[in-house]
């Protein structure tokens, strides 16, 4: 594993915050680019899982290499003078843009321009043997040249290393995540699916993680509450909304194979549709 020196940096702002990280935007002296900073402190002997996670990100980022999926460059571990781990510093490509789930509603023709993007990326990632296992909105930035990346890999899984507890976000969650620990391929498609849904229709699937002192969705009572997407956006194309259903089917083997079946979709409605309408200007 390379761990390239982060080196000395100059701070342009802040880009956000996470559970327990900070990302800043800075540029970097050594070689004047800008560049993501996420900085996660390590205060207590409790902190530990966040340096692992922090790490295993770090791991992940380095079997990938996709315009569609962020880069991580740098790993940098800032210790005291026991030689105790207090900071961990990951330098992360810069994207001008804001994640999907704060931009303004997309036409049908920019929206799928997206997702063809979006799949190309999570392709790559399978193909690597890598579930992301987190992909929502608020996971995918689109630049404000129309790129989509793929962001944080932390609850990642390599296929064939033991998985902890497995964690996720309830509204994309697949029902055998939730029930049986399992991510896949398919538990991706699903996530994706969820996405989709919500990006199409600005509503989320239902949940499928019950609430405290509620009953678990079964198949038939997931299917009911599940409202079309044609419903909720008249402008969807018909096979748009088919390939959603198939992704969010309660049940692994009603869903898509591969990914790269989910791309071609995609891609044949992209081209249908024709580029987006500022391409053409």
């Amino acid at each position: 594993m390379t761990i390239a020196r982060i080196g000395k940096f100059t701070v342009l702002g802040q880009l956000g915050t996470g559970a327990h990280s900070t990302i800043m935007h800075i540029s970097r002296a050594e070689d004047g680019r800008q560049y993501a900073l996420k900085i996660v402190p390590i205060e207590s002997a409790t902190d530990k899982k966040f340096l692992e996670q922090a790490e295993h990100e770090f791991r992940v980022a380095q079997m990938l290499d996709h315009p569609n999926l962020i880069k991580i460059y740098a790993l940098e571990l800032e210790k005291n003078w026991l030689f105790q781990v207090r900071k961990v510093n990951l330098l992360i490509e810069y994207v001008p843009g804001k994640t999907l789930d704060n931009q303004q509603t997309l036409d049908m023709k920019k929206l799928l321009a997206v997702l063809v993007q979006v799949a190309s990326g999570m392709v790559h990632m399978h193909r690597r043997g890598v579930f992301h296992a987190d992909l929502k909105p608020n996971n995918i930035i689109l630049s404000r040249t129309g790129q989509a990346k793929i962001i944080d890999y932390g609850l990642a899984w390599i296929r064939g290393e033991p998985k902890g507890r497995v964690q996720g976000t309830p509204e994309y969650m697949a029902p055998e995540t939730i029930t049986g620990n399992i991510v896949n391929e398919k538990t991706d498609i699903f996530n994706f699916g969820a996405t989709m849904y919500r990006l199409v229709t600005w509503r989320h699937p239902p949940s499928l993680m019950p609430q405290p002192g509620t009953v678990r969705l079964n198949a038939k009572a997931y299917a009911q509450m599940l409202k079309p997407v044609a419903e909720c956006n008249p402008q969807a194309p018909p096979p748009l909304c088919e390939l959603i259903h198939q992704c969010l089917s309660f049940t692994a083997d009603q869903r898509p194979g591969r990914m790269s079946e989910i791309q071609g979709i995609l891609d044949k409605l992209a081209d249908d549709l024709g580029p987006p309408d500022d391409a053409d200007e």
